[in-house]
């Protein structure tokens, strides 16, 4: 019997994929229902995303399953690191008096915030084949607990992490898409220009030749379309 030729294939090379790493941590600190400017999320160790709902009702009449409902699904995860920036802080529910930085007062009401993170693909012919971002929008961390441990012959830095949920938001002017909570971007599948585009937005720009830079930005899923078009 002869060999059949199939219409897909498996495991062709450069198209083994997978993805590693966390970095290019940005914060987007939220104030009266509007994302303030972008700062750099150095020592960021990872983002575990653990959403819930989305859970599967069947709905049985006449002695047959008569139709399955979904529940809505709620983001959540857990931010991990070793360092936070200072504009964290209000969202950690710590609040420093004005003009006084290194004095905090814990037990504030918590501010949200959005994130943008990146992790990298690679392939089985090349470890850097490009990269994806990950945006959350409309964050809020719970309370956490956090250990200190005396220090012994093998130093080992605090890792703090934070257990965040996500309300989700509209996405304007995209057709066939609800509200959302996340966006991700997989570098490989657009030009280098566009990514340029949305890196200069999510990221700021900096001043040259004496004129003045743009700050970082989160912007909202829709306008992630437009950049990308």
């Amino acid at each position: 019997m002869a060999d059949i030729a199939y219409n897909i294939s498996w495991d062709v090379s450069g198209e083994r994929e997978y993805e590693v790493g966390v970095d290019h941590g940005v914060l987007y600190p939220m104030s009266n229902g509007t994302y303030e400017d972008g700062v750099a999320w150095n020592g960021l160790t990872g983002v575990d995303e653990n959403p819930d709902g989305g859970d599967i009702n069947d709905i049985w009449a006449d002695n047959i399953k008569y139709a399955t409902f979904q529940t809505p699904e709620n983001h959540k995860g857990t931010i991990k690191a070793y360092m936070f920036p200072d504009e964290f802080y209000p969202c950690n529910g710590m609040v420093s008096p004005s003009g006084m930085s290194g004095l905090v007062y814990g037990g504030q009401p918590r501010k949200a915030f959005g994130l943008c993170y990146r992790t990298r693909i690679g392939t089985d012919t090349n470890e850097n084949a490009g990269y994806k971002l990950h945006l959350v929008y409309n964050c809020k961390v719970q309370p956490s607990s956090r250990s200190h441990a005396t220090k012994t012959e093998n130093v080992e830095p605090e890792e703090m992490s934070w257990d965040y949920s996500s309300t989700p938001v509209p996405v304007t002017g995209v057709t066939g898409v609800e509200q959302t909570s996340t966006v991700e971007i997989k570098s490989t599948d657009f030009t280098e220009e566009k990514m340029q585009a949305l890196e200069a937005v999510l990221y700021g720009t900096a001043g040259t030749g004496g004129s003045e830079g743009t700050p970082a930005r989160l912007p909202s899923p829709g306008e992630v379309k437009t950049l990308l078009t």
